[in-house]
């Protein structure tokens, strides 16, 4: 199981990320976030900040589909998120390695002109 400080130390791990000022976790690269804390609307409540589940962008809407249709204890969506490439990871049902991934995966699809820590040196 994992938690926000795993999020934060794992999206901080990767170049040119910027932790944007948050109630709970936020995290952008290029303008663009990436993962961020689930900002939980209930009707006639303020908004709550979750930071047991994790927003992170997909791409596309294949993408999000694939992961709802296939892990649906892990993600999940919510009417205001129809037509984004967006989902919600509950973050107690994940490892620290598919977290990684996960995060990794939503950086490189918004800084797709940075390399990964993992990807070898571009010849230049």
């Amino acid at each position: 199981m994992v938690d926000a400080d795993d999020v934060r130390r794992l999206a901080l791990a990767l170049p040119d990320v910027v932790e944007i000022d948050s109630d709970g976790f936020d995290f952008g690269v290029s303008g663009k976030g990436f993962v961020w804390s689930y900002p939980e609307r209930r009707p006639g409540e303020p908004r709550g900040i979750r930071i047991d589940i994790a927003v992170l962008y997909v791409g596309d809407e294949a993408e999000k589909q694939a992961l709802l249709l296939g892990e649906p204890d892990r993600f999940f969506t919510t009417p205001a998120y129809d037509g984004l490439p967006l989902v919600m990871l509950r973050l107690e049902t994940v490892d620290v390695a598919r977290l990684e991934e996960l995060i990794t995966d939503a950086w490189r699809m918004r800084a797709p002109d940075l390399e990964s820590p993992a990807d070898p040196p571009s010849p230049r």
